[in-house]
């Protein structure tokens, strides 16, 4: 294997608004992690929030740090107490570091320890770099029909099948999905590949409804055009993935008795729900907050080609153009935008 260099390329938020390529040491494994070579970032909301905020809710961007959790690439390194054999291998990063002993870890929800370090959220550094640490058994290995790209879709895809989880979708359940950004679509595909029927995107930009029933979706609405609370959909789940209140509060009228409703969109705090209407047939509302034990799933949904993560990639970034690649994301002709530390 070539030397592993000292220092590395990485973009480093130095303050809200303020990104810079710079070379900073590589990170060294301890024992039990190993050094990836990253081959492949995608852009996530929180990436741009953070970069134009400087924060997200008590999260605060203090000093310099790297962004980026959607990340995949390759073993160039391990540390002492994991098998050398590992060198070479092509895996996707679960990008979090849980304590292991918490009464949540122990119950199987290490998603919610309360000692949890993520990649890219305050102090934690992500992977817009040339290369990453991560425990060895956060490195999944990636079979060859799986691309980089893919792989490091098994983030975001991750999100959607712990939203899955926790809907209770199987065969023949009807969906319905408020947005057609990334999630709402990686939502779509996902639900489909859990046995639903009918998955119903809703999104105000017929761009985006087009792409959702490309991909995935049975049937889209204009919620500027339909009033969705009283279609009479009556389906068995509501997956929110724009964090708007008007789009909760009328997916959650558009609910048949004893559906539930999953809060993935990052929207206000506090919202005006009709109770009423959830007290009275019986609704489910739940959040979700990342995911748990996923990956394996994940890789197989993409290896299987019961989902196309590779279709959702709409732009390519080296790693010199983090800036723009961020402001890209934000356009409503992207999905997914990728980013390749590997390129100038």
């Amino acid at each position: 294997m070539p030397q592993i260099p000292k220092t590395m390329r990485a973009s480093v938020l130095k303050a809200q608004g303020d990104l810079a390529l710079e070379d900073v040491p590589t990170p060294a494994p301890a024992p039990d992690q190993v050094v990836v070579k990253v081959g492949a970032v995608g852009i996530c909301g929180s990436d741009v929030h953070y970069f134009k905020h400087g924060r997200i809710g008590d999260f605060v961007v203090d000093a310099p740090i790297i962004l980026g959790h959607e990340a995949a690439g390759t073993i160039v390194e391990v540390g002492t107490g994991v098998d050398p054999g590992r060198i070479g291998q092509r895996v996707s990063i679960e990008p979090q570091r849980a304590c292991r002993v918490c009464a949540q870890c122990k119950a199987g929800r290490y998603n919610l320890c309360p000692a949890m370090e993520f990649y890219a959220t305050p102090p934690v550094d992500g992977a817009f770099s040339e290369y990453a640490v991560i425990q060895h058994d956060y490195a999944h290995p990636l079979p060859d029909a799986v691309s980089i790209e893919a792989g490091a879709l098994c983030e975001p895809l991750s999100v959607g099948i712990w939203t899955a989880l926790k809907a209770g979708i199987r065969p023949g359940s009807s969906v319905l999905i408020a947005g057609a950004g990334p999630i709402g679509v990686i939502m779509a595909q996902v639900a489909r590949a859990y046995g639903a029927s009918r998955v119903v995107s809703s999104d105000p930009i017929a761009q985006r409804r087009e792409r959702a029933t490309r991909l995935g979706a049975t049937d889209a609405i204009d919620p500027a055009a339909s009033d969705i609370a009283k279609l009479g959909l009556d389906v068995d789940v509501f997956i929110d993935a724009a964090g708007n209140e008007g789009a909760v509060r009328d997916g959650i009228m558009a609910l048949g008795p004893n559906g539930r409703a999953v809060l993935v969109g990052m929207g206000a705090d506090d919202m005006l729900l009709p109770v009423s209407r959830i007290q009275a047939r019986e609704l489910i509302v739940t959040g979700i907050f990342r995911y748990a034990n996923t990956w394996p799933v994940a890789i197989d949904l993409v290896a299987s080609g019961r989902v196309d993560m590779d279709a959702l990639v709409t732009q390519t970034f080296g790693l010199s153009e983090v800036p723009a690649a961020l402001t890209a994301s934000g356009d409503p002709k992207n999905l997914k935008v990728v980013v390749y530390p590997d390129r100038a």
